[in-house]
């Protein structure tokens, strides 16, 4: 029997894992974003929530924004390649 031992570099793996999540929230940021704007598109929000609603995804936005050149992750990086069922998060 073969002894199977795997390598990992410790930096790399903990790089990948924080690609992993930020991939995570920023799918979540874009669901919810995009189910904002169709409670918006529907009327079902007053004003000042509109207006909470877009101040708030735009600050998310900026944090994401930080968060990835804090961690050295390109935003294109955040994109999953899932074989047949195409990219993970849609293409802008």
């Amino acid at each position: 029997m073969t002894d199977a031992r795997v390598e990992l570099d410790s930096d790399k793996v903990g790089q990948d894992l924080v690609t992993l999540v930020l991939t995570v929230v920023e799918l979540l940021r874009q669901l919810m974003e995009r189910q904002a704007i169709r409670r918006i598109d529907e009327g079902y929000l007053t004003e000042e929530q509109t207006e909470e609603i877009g101040t708030t995804l735009m600050l998310l936005e900026q944090r994401m924004t930080e968060l990835c050149a804090q961690h050295g992750v390109r935003p294109e990086d955040l994109n999953l390649d899932l074989g047949p069922l195409g990219s993970l998060l849609p293409r802008d």
